[in-house]
């Protein structure tokens, strides 16, 4: 089961999607964990029918899993990995239509299955740049039972008592059975077909293989695919704040020539690729020499400013470790390659400090940043190296403990652990850090969407709404709409506005913590 914000969260996504009845099944499963139809129906106190309508919705839309257990026979769980990307979706009909096109746009947001002739190209092109991946049967069962059942059986051909080194190599082997069996389903969507085309003046016929969309097969959003779209943004943005727009406008063209690679979050870096590559993806109306103070009379050339910008990127000035933790990317020989695991680490780092900044203020980043730098601290070597009284220091240290943004070891001197001959030494655990902060700003997201509907259910402003979709309103709103009413519907729209964009915001929080680099919050 999920945690508590991660739920209410989750559970207010589906019931604005899909209504309140479906939104009580979700609630059910969010709250007790897989459960069979029966259990369903009796904890949901819905009818049969209603509980039946609402988990094939949820199955279609991929929000359920399904299992067989020895115990309940067929049981279902909420995919709360989906669920949450549903709040990406807006961004990544955006990217589509930025990529292929408003056909494209379209297919994304729509997923037809057999679409006019205007989308047969837009469609081709998503399946076959991994956009858009077949829906299978294994889509739809638990991967943490099919799991469970490889490490079970891998376990079972150790003879003896296995060794943890034993143990560890079951379950590497289970998660290498368990990705090649969902590679190997993925690999239907696309079917040769057969093409005549004449051969130069001969009347005689060759046939030429083509790759089609298969007609029989459902599609999905693949997810990951526009997340990687989603994380190439903030890299560019991240270098343009710290450089210059220029900069910002190179690594988007070496992002640009990866691109087609760019298959998993997980990847550590994207594929070398070379410099004069990069500069094919390169706008013409980018003038990178803008970037730079240049005298007057002299202009170097584009592919010198480019490699002087892939330097800065680099760091290849200041090649101590602290200057590669830094950089952007890395240089071998003319080959380029974008540091996705630096990066993320770096922009984990920041958000872990915005938030300890805006609730603490300056000295609680400085505290953390020394215990990131030094290791584990007690509070006397805290106050010394970091500059503060002890006064300052020990409230510090436990309002920063109970918000799990540093945590305590505990060292005893003797075996019969006695509080006067401990040591107690203070560091920052990333992962438990990492992992409470992205429940926190679940527990925002879930408090923003609140907001909203409190908003949106005003009596004014619900009023004013539903007056609002009458469709002679619709057709001339200046004239039917008073001039109160659309004050109040100006203000809604602002406040709605103002609510959006700290959505995504937050959301873009939640992005980096948990999706930004190795799949999971893993940093060490």
């Amino acid at each position: 089961m999920t945690d508590i914000n991660t739920a209410s969260l989750c559970e207010r996504i589906i019931r604005t999607d899909f209504g309140p009845l479906t939104g009580t099944v979700a609630s059910v499963l969010l709250t007790r964990g897989r459960l069979p139809l029966s259990q369903i129906i009796r904890f949901s106190k819905l009818r049969p029918r209603s509980v039946r309508g609402a988990i094939i919705v949820l199955v279609q839309h991929n929000l359920l899993w399904h299992a067989e257990t020895d115990i309940d026979g067929e049981v279902v769980e909420v995919n709360v990995e989906e669920c949450l990307m549903r709040m990406r979706y807006g961004k990544y009909v955006w990217f589509a239509e930025q990529h292929f096109g408003k056909a494209a746009a379209e297919v994304v947001q729509l997923i037809l299955d057999n679409g006019p002739t205007l989308y047969s190209q837009a469609l081709h092109k998503l399946v076959e740049t991994h956009y858009l991946k077949p829906s299978t049967i294994l889509s739809h069962i638990s991967p943490r039972d099919k799991r469970i059942r490889y490490e079970t059986e891998e376990k079972a051909r150790i003879s003896g008592f296995p060794t943890a080194k034993q143990v560890r190599e079951a379950k590497e082997i289970a998660e290498v059975r368990l990705k090649r069996e969902e590679e190997e389903a993925e690999k239907v969507g696309m079917k040769r077909k057969a093409k005549d085309q004449l051969a130069g003046k001969s009347s005689k016929r060759k046939a030429l293989d083509e790759d089609v969309v298969d007609d029989d097969v459902y599609f999905r959003v693949n997810c990951e695919k526009f997340n990687i779209l989603i994380r190439n943004q903030i890299i560019e943005e991240a270098a343009k704040e710290r450089f210059n727009h220029q900069a910002g406008t190179v690594i988007r063209a070496i992002l640009k020539a990866t691109e087609p690679k760019q298959l998993h979050l997980a990847d550590v870096r994207s594929d070398p690729t070379s410099l004069g590559d990069v500069a094919t993806h390169l706008s013409d109306e980018e003038d990178l020499a803008e970037g730079f103070v240049l005298p007057p009379s002299k202009k170097p050339s584009e592919m010198t400013l480019l490699k002087d910008y892939c330097g800065i990127l680099a760091s290849a000035d200041n090649p101590t470790p602290a200057g590669q933790a830094a950089s952007f990317i890395s240089l071998n020989g003319s080959k380029v390659q974008v540091e996705f695991d630096i990066i993320g680490r770096r922009l984990k780092r920041r958000v872990l400090e915005a938030v300890a900044r805006e609730r603490h203020g300056d000295a609680a980043v400085r505290i953390i940043r020394l215990l990131l730098q030094t290791g584990k601290m007690d509070e006397k070597q805290i106050s010394k190296i970091g500059m503060m009284s002890p006064k300052e220091s020990r409230p510090l240290l436990g309002a920063l403990s109970a918000e799990s943004l540093i945590s305590i070891q505990e060292v005893p001197k003797s075996a019969d652990r006695n509080p006067a001959r401990t040591f107690y030494l203070w560091h920052v655990d990333l992962h438990k850090t990492y992992t409470v902060l992205v429940g926190t700003l679940y527990k925002t997201l879930h408090n923003i969407g609140s907001r909203r509907q409190a908003e949106e259910e005003e009596p004014v402003v619900k009023a004013v709404l539903e007056k609002r979709q009458r469709t002679d309103v619709m057709q001339d709103e200046e004239r039917l709409l008073t001039r109160n009413e659309r004050e109040v519907l100006a203000q809604w729209e602002k406040k709605r506005e103002k609510l959006t964009v700290l959505e995504q915001r937050v959301e873009e929080g939640v992005f980096i913590l948990r999706d930004f680099g190795s799949p999971g919050i893993n940093d060490e």
